[in-house]
This record gives structure tokens, sequence and C-alpha cells, in this order.
């Protein structure tokens, strides 16, 4: 009896410390992957119990790679509740883990447990720079409670404020407290602060001071939301985010929080009104990823951006819920929405454009080799997923995506064949037409009209260059009547004309008036050619021109991450070597590298393709500061330097190697 009891009772302490499981998730999905740039993180399943939280994972990773998971890792419920790790199995924590050769690593997890009542939930890999994400892990047969895009709007009931349209200087000043460059492991901060309406635009450098100060000023013609970053750094901090209205002065202190993070203190304006939201982590860009790299069908792409626009509204209205959004703050989070879903679905017909057509190392012949999505790609009807997107909201400006989005859809397929294949009005206006059916509006949008007087900035040179052209091409024609001649040569639109033409287009009032103020400016300048500034990238260019006297420079700014760029240089050898026989004219190569070495990809391309030719690789940080100093954003990019080191003006650049003998001439003419 006595030996009975003992037993019942040990089976009773057995039993007691045993796990009670009341949630078993099988491959569950997530919404998003963050940060995983060389491979991908995901979950096989997911053990709830009443003891812990168990989640099995898989981390495919380039192989030979080395990545890290830290002892600081945990997970975050809808609530914004943390659950940290305790233990791992499969993987050292704080550790540098070589990608075997398999390139598959499997791991379990075990965190402090989850009440049962959690539907989806973050892995995040601590709290440092960044740390690896998945956003949304949830059972893929159970559905979340998604609000819609007009519920959490209607809830959320905003105004546009007075000052939203507006042309003045924003400055950024602040401190980092406790810097030290050696130990931060950078001196400076970036980021990208262009003008939608600007001709030029590019990268902003800020210096920091031994004493962590640092401050900037820059012209802007609407609010911006952006972030000064650094690729360089030592510690747990990288980025500044911020928004700022223009003539606003913004102060931002970035110090250690009380759990010893780096956050950044907003004193002041526009930044500090949206503090939550510049906080928040929404990370909606990363929740549209799935569909900009997808490769399948059109109407499989459809479905899919269906999926991700419910997974930005989940997380938006989870988000905006637990860190109490202002009314300001949903909007701008639904406007970022509605902009990274369309650009993602415009970026994934930008390389089904590709997909479609011929390559052979790595260049794209006229031959289609999918004809289905070939004819769905030039089909507006086949853009419906941008029917989602309010393209008439002004609150897209803010954001510096803004550029890719216009970018993508002034040359999407459908809109540029109805541009080019007709001329005068009626190119305009089948343009308008197909950009309406696009975006499923009755009117021509304000994304619209920004992408039609982008097209003007595009074309402007072309405008004030055209009557030359054809007087060139005349003079080659010497068998040509003198009447025929002179009716050719009035027959040549005038630039004002053309710009006319365009500028009646714009029903957006602030639209009409920065095109009138971009006419003015133009006409009014008189200088072909204006000197370097004193930044300190200036001096390379000054010794490049020392380098080659007498010769007008024509800098090819390029990177080995740009598919376009190495495109180009590889399409242009033959081209180049005859341009390369001139004595008047020297090609430079540019391209930015972690360091001034380059790569070993990059020495092996350089030997390749761009063997004998003058090319200069500078560090990364060194190229964003000629990006500054240029005024541009994206590569490749060409400048024209004359011989005694001036900047040749926009509209005499020579913009490429397929047309350079005409475009020198015209430029030499121009200058003498």
């Amino acid at each position: 009896m006595k030996s009975f009891i003992i037993t019942f009772l040990l089976a009773l302490v057995t039993m007691a410390g045993q796990a009670n499981t009341y949630k078993t998730i099988k491959s569950p999905v997530a919404m998003a992957c963050v940060n995983v740039a060389d491979g991908e993180l995901e979950v096989r399943e997911v053990i709830m119990s009443d003891t812990a939280t168990t989640v099995h994972f898989t981390m495919e990773y380039e192989t030979g790679h080395h990545f890290r998971f830290v002892k600081e890792s945990y997970l975050m419920d809808e609530d914004g509740n943390r659950y940290p790790l305790r233990s791992a199995e499969g993987i050292a924590l704080d550790a540098w883990v070589q990608s075997p050769e398999s390139g598959v690593t499997n791991f379990t997890m075990h965190f402090e447990p989850m009440p049962k009542k959690v539907q989806a939930f973050d892995f995040i890999e601590g709290d440092g720079t960044g740390a690896f994400m998945l956003l949304g892990i949830h059972d893929s047969h159970v559905k979340l409670n998604t609000p819609t895009m007009q519920q959490l709007s209607a809830a959320n009931p905003f105004t546009l404020p007075d000052y939203w349209y507006n042309t003045a200087a924003i400055t950024i000043r602040g401190r980092i407290e406790g810097y030290d460059a050696e130990r931060f492991g950078f001196k400076s901060l970036e980021g990208f602060v262009g003008d939608v309406f600007a001709k030029e635009n590019g990268m902003m450098v800020i210096d920091i001071a031994p004493d962590g100060s640092f401050e900037k000023q820059f012209m802007a013609s609407y609010p911006v939301s952006t972030k000064l970053c650094t690729k360089e750094t030592k510690v747990d901090f990288d980025e500044i985010p911020f928004f700022a209205r223009p003539g606003e002065t913004i102060d931002i202190t970035v110090r250690r929080n009380a759990e010893g993070c780096y956050e950044c203190v907003y004193h002041n304006g526009s930044s500090h009104e949206v503090e939550r939201w510049l906080k928040s982590k929404l990370m909606t860009g990363y929740l549209s990823n799935p569909l900009a790299l997808f490769q399948g069908s059109f109407s499989d792409a459809a479905m899919l951006a269906e999926e991700v626009w419910r997974n930005m509204l989940y997380r938006i209205g989870m988000v905006s819920h637990r860190d109490h959004f202002t009314p300001m703050e949903m909007q701008l989070a639904l406007s970022d929405a509605q902009l990274y879903l369309a650009t993602a679905f415009l970026d994934y017909a930008m390389m089904m454009k590709y997909n479609v057509m011929k390559q052979v190392d790595g260049v794209y012949y006229d031959e289609i080799v999918d004809s289905i999505n070939w004819k769905a790609l030039n089909d507006a009807n086949s853009y419906a997923p941008l029917h989602r997107v309010d393209f008439d909201n002004p609150l897209m400006l803010s954001n510096s995506h803004l550029f890719s989005l216009v970018n993508r859809l002034q040359y999407a397929s459908p809109a540029t064949q109805a541009y080019f294949k007709a001329t005068g009005q009626k190119r305009l206006d089948d343009y308008y037409a197909v950009l309406r059916e696009m975006l499923g509006s009755k009117d021509n949008t304000l994304i619209a009209q920004l992408c039609l007087y982008k097209q003007m900035l595009t074309e402007f040179r072309n405008w004030r260059t055209e009557k030359e052209r054809t007087i060139e091409a005349l003079k080659n024609s010497p068998n040509l009547p003198d009447s025929l001649r002179e009716r050719v040569l009035n027959s040549i639109p005038t630039v004002e004309s053309k710009y006319t033409m365009v500028s009646n287009t714009f029903t957006h009032p602030y639209v009409k008036a920065k095109a009138d103020e971009f006419y003015s400016q133009e006409m009014g300048q008189t200088e072909l050619a204006t000197p370097l500034s004193n930044a300190p990238m200036a001096d390379l260019i000054r010794s490049l021109s020392a380098k080659y006297p007498g010769r007008y420079l024509v800098i090819d700014f390029w990177g080995m991450s740009c598919a376009p760029c190495r495109s180009a240089i590889q399409e242009s050898k033959e081209l180049r070597a005859e341009i390369g026989k001139r004595d008047d004219v020297k090609l430079v190569f540019i391209a930015g590298e972690r360091t001034t070495e380059g790569s070993d990809a990059y020495k092996k391309y350089v030997a390749e393709w761009l063997a004998d030719e003058e090319t200069v690789c500078v560090t990364n940080d060194d190229f964003t500061r000629l990006q500054e100093l240029f005024r541009f954003g994206g590569i490749p990019h060409y400048e024209t330097i004359t011989p005694d080191g001036r900047r040749v003006r926009d509209d005499l650049q020579i913009r490429g190697f397929y047309n350079f003998d005409h475009e020198m001439k015209q430029l030499k003419e121009a200058l003498k």
C-alpha cells in the first residue's frame, strides 16, 4: 500500500511538471521577412504550451556566408507584449554561424509562454541594428480580423494642413549623445531628400562634429518623410527617421533609453507630432516585398496583391492601436501602404518585361519567349490591383519612395506604348487615357499629372535642341528644294508651344505652378556650363581634368549592383572603342565599393569589360558625396565636364554612347 501511494505521488509530480500544449501550428505563414538580405527565414512549426512557446525555424542562407542570432531575441504579440527567449537548440546564440554547404540551417527556440488567444505574433531578433524579423506569424487556416482601409480612415478623420503645398528650406539639426567617431564607426549620415518637382535630385550628406552635433539645410516643396542613415555603424544605431515641413527646423537628440537602446528624441515640430508613427516600425515596405519579387503570371500576381494588401491593413490596424496613432499618423500609414502596394506591383511588372524577353549573357533581345504574359504586360486592364490606391492622395508626396512609384508608372509598358505611338495633343490625350485605365480613375489624378510632369523634365532638353538637330539634318540634304526646306523649318514647334501644350493638362494648381516655375528658370538660364563647387569630391573631378588636359570628360557613374549599368557598359563596348580613339574627350567610369580597391567581383568585371579605360573606384561614402555634388539619386548617371573643369548644363550633357559624335559636335558648337 505504501509503495502504491509513493508511486501515485510520483506520477502526480511528473504530470504536474509536464507542459500542457494548447496550440500547435503546422507550417505557419509570416507576412514579412525583414533584414535577411542573403536568404530567407521561415517557421516550420509553433508549439504553444503553458510552460513555453517553442518555434522551429529554418534559415536558408547563402552557402559560406555568416549570420547570427542573439540571446535578446523575443516574440511580440498583437498588444505589444514581449516573450523573451529562454534557450535554443541547433544554433549557438551570440555567435557568427557559417551557412552549411546545403545553405539550410534548422534550429529551435524556446520562449516564455504566450496566451492561447494570440493569433498572430512577430519574431524579433533583439532590438539592435539590422535585427532579423518575421512579422505576422500565424496559422494560414485561421482568418485574421483585418479592418478595411475605409474603416481605418473613417475612424481617423483628417484634414490636409494648410502648409502642405509650400516651397521653403528645411533645417535638420541635432546631437548624438556619447558620440565617438572611432567607436561608432562613422563620421557622417546620408539620406535621399529629393523633390519630385526638381529636375535634379540626389543624396544629402551630413557631417557629424566630434561632439556628436550635426546640422544641414535643404529645400523642399512639400513635407518630407525620410531617414538619415549610415552603412558603416559599429553600434546598435544606424538611422534617424524624421518628418518635416518646408520652413521648419527639426531638433533631434539620439540617446540611449532605459533599456539601453539608442532612440531618437524629437524636441519640436512635425517630427514630434508624428513621433509614434516614425518609431512604430510598421514595415509596410517589407510587407510588399513578396509582390515586388514575384515571378508568376499577372493573374497570380493580382491574387498575391490582395493578400499583401490584407497583411498591410492588418498590421496597420494592430500597430496603430498598440501605439495610439493620431489621425494624421493613421492617414500617413495608410498613404504609405497604398504607395508601397502600387510600387511593388509595378516593380513586378517591370521585371516581367525582362522575364518575357530572350536573354543571352545579360543582354536582352526583342524576341518574346512568353507571349501570354507579354500581352498582359501591355494591357492596362492587367493593372487592376492599382485600383485600390488613391492616386490623388497628397500625403504620398512626403514618402521618399514616391520617386520609384512615379518612375515605374511613367515607364509602365501600356503608358509608354500610348505615349510614343502618337504625337502632339493626341500623344498627351492617349497617355492620360491609359493612365486613367491603369489607375481605375475617371480623372487625371495627381500622380498621373506628375508622370507627365517628369516626362516634361526628361524631354525639355530635346525641345531646346530639336531645331538645331533639324537644321543639321537639312544641311546634310543638299538636294532638298529650298521651298520644302523652309516649310520644314517653319513646321518645327517652338519650346514655348510644346510647353504650353503640356502645361495645359495640369489641372492640379500646385503642379501647374511648379511647371511654370521650372519653365521660367530653364528659359532664363544663360550659362552653358558652371564651375564646380569647393566640395571635397569636386577635387577628384578636377584631378581627372588635370590628368587629361584639353579634353572633355564624359563620366559614367555606375555600380556592380546596377543591372542597367552593366548592360549599358557591355552593349557599348565597341562604340567606346571608337570613342577612345578621339583626342578631345575621355570616358571615365566611377563606381562605389566598400573600399577603393573594390571587391573581387568588381575587379573581374573591370578586367573583362572596362580594360584599358579610365576607371575610378571610390568608397560608398565618397560615392554618396558625388551624388550630392551632382544631384543625382539613381544610376547609371552621366556627367560632362569641359576642358576647363566646368559642369555642362543639363540639356547639353552627353547621355551615353549611342549618339556620341552628334551630341559632342552640338556641345562644342554651343560652347563656342
